[in-house]
């Protein structure tokens, strides 16, 4: 083999090492990539089973109903509801009328199961991503706004 063939094949090998290093850290972070949708999004075009997103809007007025531990409500951005169910304490600030955003996975039912919600922390604070969509469909006007 001459000092060519052997840089070629050098270059070659660190050209296939690096393109697997690039493919396992792509793979790693598309794993920790979640979505997030509003109820008309999955109402639209509803995500496989299983897969895990955040959804978020409004919870809707007269939809809370706890069961010990378990508490099921419903999402909604003015048009459609997705029914949510979640095990464990609430924000303390969660309650009917308020944005919210939740994170879990849609089940085969259409039930939202989430393992975390987040709720507004003051009178004026909307999650930046359920205000954006909410703005975008002209649904949700800051408070004090007529």
């Amino acid at each position: 083999m001459n000092r060519k063939t052997r840089r070629l094949a050098l270059i070659a090998v660190c050209g296939v090492v690096l393109a697997g290093a690039v493919g396992v850290a792509l793979s790693s972070v598309s794993d920790s990539i979640v979505f997030f949708k509003m109820p008309s999004d999955i109402a639209a075009s509803p995500p496989a089973p299983g897969v895990r997103l955040r959804l978020g809007g409004l919870v809707a007025m007269g939809s809370v109903v706890h069961h010990g531990d378990r508490t099921t409500f419903a999402v909604t951005d003015g048009h459609d509801k997705v029914p949510v169910t979640y095990t464990g304490l609430l924000p303390d600030l969660f309650r009917e009328g308020q944005g919210v955003v939740t994170e879990g996975v849609l089940t085969a039912g259409g039930t939202f199961r989430a393992d975390t919600v987040l709720a507004k922390h003051d009178a004026t604070y909307m999650p930046p991503q359920v205000a954006s969509a909410l703005k975008k469909k002209g649904l949700w006007k800051p408070e004090g706004a007529e």
